[in-house]
């Protein structure tokens, strides 16, 4: 195992504490991935390797999107190196550690210069660690392609919501005072009058607050949450679906 000192220079690392770290997000927990898994792969690793794990850290439901020093388990890893001296942290792949490609090598290059090395076990369906110059280079070339991966799905994603919207389809969250039915988005009457009414309050010169105020007191409720806020009146009356509706019930 290629190591370096922590000035930098070719060499082996002095010591070989570790630190695992694993993490799934909500969604993976549904579908069945396992902290419990990846931790047996990570302990198997630190033996083969001869490396002393000081810690062993699981990251649950936090996603991917987080910063690494942002998350629980994240911000513990990062104090546990100083604390402990440790030089090597393992994790099974490149994403449970960062959420792209600029965090990975901003990470990997300030712990580089500490003489901290990262092991990922499965790139590609082999290991390595960033102790080596090859290591950090084919890091790099990896998190780079991630990243292009994820922005590929980004676009297609919002190609396929464009084309839902351009159909009449409404994309996301029913607004107040609506629903969905068919894919497309409803007029409901109870909504629409609580839209009329917070609309013709405001024209005639109250402010957010005192509009939800008079609405308490005229018996409407809000459809979430106990009270309007004056937050939730300028939405409500500025939402351009419930505008357009309205408009189309009274054409």
């Amino acid at each position: 195992m290629v190591r370096r000192r922590r000035n930098g220079s070719a060499g082996p690392v002095p010591g070989t504490k570790a630190i695992a770290y694993g993490r799934v997000s909500t969604a993976e927990q549904v579908e069945g991935a396992s902290l419990e898994a990846q931790e047996a792969r990570l302990r198997a690793y630190a033996t083969a390797q001869g490396l002393e794990l000081v810690a062993v850290l699981r990251e649950e439901a936090v996603s991917g999107s987080v910063p690494l020093a942002e998350r629980p388990q994240g911000g513990e890893l990062v104090r546990l190196l100083a604390a402990h001296g440790a030089t090597h942290v393992l994790a099974v792949k490149l994403d449970r550690l960062f959420r792209d490609a600029a965090d990975a090598l901003v990470q990997v290059r300030s712990w580089d210069a500490a003489g901290v090395a990262v092991h990922l076990l499965d790139m590609g369906g082999s290991a390595f660690n960033t102790g080596s110059a090859m290591g950090r280079v084919f890091l790099g070339m990896l998190a780079s392609f991630a990243e292009f991966e994820r922005n590929v799905i980004a676009e297609r994603t919002s190609a396929a919501l464009q084309h839902k919207s351009a159909a009449g389809q409404h994309v996301g969250r029913p607004p107040t005072g609506t629903r969905i039915e068919a894919k497309r988005l409803i007029a409901d009457g109870d909504g629409l009058r609580l839209f009329r009414r917070a609309r013709d309050l405001r024209q005639s010169g109250l402010t957010y607050q005192d509009v939800g105020t008079r609405l308490e007191a005229e018996g409407f409720r809000p459809i979430h949450g106990r009270r309007f806020w004056g937050s939730s009146v300028r939405s409500l009356i500025l939402n351009a679906n419930l505008a357009r509706l309205d408009a189309g019930r009274a054409a």
